[in-house]
């Protein structure tokens, strides 16, 4: 079993912004997999699915970004999976628009929903994958990640949004470290 989890904030307001990247990404999956937002579940707009034989579950939480780990901590416990299960991906202004990071354990990093996350599921080794949303020192973090793509970003972010769905979906039935290998020198 693959449990999928996009990171992001529920509602239009927050719609494509810097820290809806994960969310971004998760519609990409669902796309490329043929599915829909149809369901929710475990706090979250849920998908399961199968892919090439393997059971995958696909979450957008509606908490929102710092409770992130309560749709998680539901989704384990009733399919009694392990983090290991688990590949999170979410925003990351450390990297710049367009470029994606994939890790197997770290700390939060600040991040609040990854803070939510390791406190929930009481670990930090779970795989990740980062989607570079950049940043700029004359803007506070919090208007920069709540704040929208610029038009130049655009082809950008809609590249690393595209490579981070591949290599989700890739990672379904790969090794997260041959995953790795594979996504981390584009």
């Amino acid at each position: 079993m693959k449990i999928i989890i996009g990171l992001g904030n529920p509602g239009l307001k927050y719609e494509n912004t810097r820290h809806n990247a994960g969310f971004m990404t998760m519609d990409k999956i669902a796309q490329t997999l043929h599915e829909e937002w149809n369901h929710e579940k475990f706090t979250s707009k849920f998908i399961k699915t199968k892919v090439r034989g393997e059971d995958v579950i696909l979450l957008k939480p509606l908490t929102y970004m710092n409770e992130s780990g309560i749709a998680l901590r539901q989704c384990l416990d009733f399919y009694k999976a392990s983090p290991q299960d688990v590949i999170v991906i979410y925003d990351d202004v450390d990297l710049p628009v367009g470029k994606i990071r994939l890790r197997q354990k770290g700390s939060a990093g600040g991040h609040n929903g990854i803070k939510s996350i390791i406190h929930c599921i009481f670990t930090q080794e779970f795989d990740r994958i980062r989607v570079g949303v950049g940043k700029d020192p004359k803007i506070s973090m919090i208007n920069w990640v709540l704040g929208k793509f610029r038009p130049d970003e655009q082809r950008e972010i809609e590249e690393a949004v595209d490579t981070a769905a591949q290599a989700a979906v890739y990672a379904i039935d790969h090794s997260f470290s041959d995953t790795m290998n594979h996504f981390n020198k584009k």
